[in-house]
């Protein structure tokens, strides 16, 4: 998956909101059926979702768009992916998953609608929102279900699925979600996937909630934040860019290691830490990502 340090959700069926999700500088816009969507107004978003991934690949919009279809278990999903999976469409972020079977059961269906509109294989990703306890009980299983996975989303959100499934009281701590969300960042990188996502902070006024929130998910292991306000874009994308001072250390991080192996060293003294070639590979990290994430953004 592309480095996305934001991903902000808009309503499906108010299209207009897409083109402000735009101007925030997200770096994906989750068009959403499932809970922004007031239940009498499904059945018309689907149009309107599938009328503005057309428009906005068309246009050659610099961000990504994925789509939050309705859950499996609500019985529409069909209809949410015959109506979105499409040209543009980059990905589905899906909610309330319960068990690996059902990640075969989308993948299956994508894998049809791919081949008989002509569509690339396997293009449609798939990032999974463990907002159930059976999934997050077995998110292992899940996060190696298809090769069409993405990223895994540690939600945390305060009075939302999570806290109601395991009955936690949201904090800004986050003491009572940390083993989850750790477990949720393993199960991502044993998978192989290097980019989970965090989220969400749903205070749209404490600015500085949202960085500290932001911040620690960054720490954890996250690498991007699920925003559910144009507001917190710019904040995630500071925090999940490499600054210049970061990458500029690890260069030369790399240099110091080069010299050392050049001499005959595995191990070298660089400003007074010890480093090895585990360092280097850190550091060549940390400059990759901060490439990828200026060519993305360009």
């Amino acid at each position: 998956m592309k480095p996305y340090r934001s991903m902000l959700f808009v309503p499906g069926h108010k299209p207009s909101w897409a083109d402000k999700g735009l101007a925030s500088g997200a770096d994906a816009l989750i068009l959403d059926l499932e809970d922004s969507v007031p239940g009498d107004d499904k059945d018309g978003a689907r149009p309107i979702v599938a009328e503005t991934i057309d428009r906005l690949h068309q246009d050659k919009v610099r961000a990504d768009i994925w789509v939050r279809p309705n859950a499996e278990v609500t019985g529409v999903q069909g209809l949410d992916l015959e109506a979105v999976v499409r040209p543009g469409l980059a990905g589905l972020f899906l909610p309330k998953v319960f068990d690996a079977d059902e990640i075969k059961r989308i993948d299956a269906v994508v894998t049809h609608i791919e081949r008989r509109d002509g569509l690339k294989p396997g293009g449609v990703e798939l990032i999974v929102s463990y907002e159930t306890a059976v999934s997050m009980a077995h998110c292992e299983e899940i996060a190696c279900a298809s090769p069409r996975i993405a990223s895994l989303l540690g939600a945390t959100g305060p009075s939302a699925d999570v806290g109601r499934e395991l009955g936690f009281e949201f904090t800004a701590r986050g003491l009572e979600s940390l083993y989850l969300r750790s477990r949720i960042v393993l199960a991502a990188r044993a998978a192989g996937l290097h980019h989970p996502v965090a989220g969400v902070w749903q205070d749209i006024r404490d600015l500085e909630g949202a960085r500290q929130f932001t911040l620690d998910q960054k720490q954890l292991g996250y690498r991007g934040l699920v925003c559910i306000h144009p507001s917190h874009i710019a904040i995630a994308n500071e925090v999940f860019t490499p600054t210049p001072e970061d990458v500029d250390l690890s260069r030369r991080v790399i240099e110091a290691f080069h010299r050392a192996e050049a001499a005959g060293s595995a191990a070298v003294e660089f400003e007074g830490q010890h480093i090895d070639l585990a360092h280097a590979k850190t550091a060549q990290g940390i400059i990759d990502l901060a490439e990828a994430i200026s060519s993305h953004a360009a």
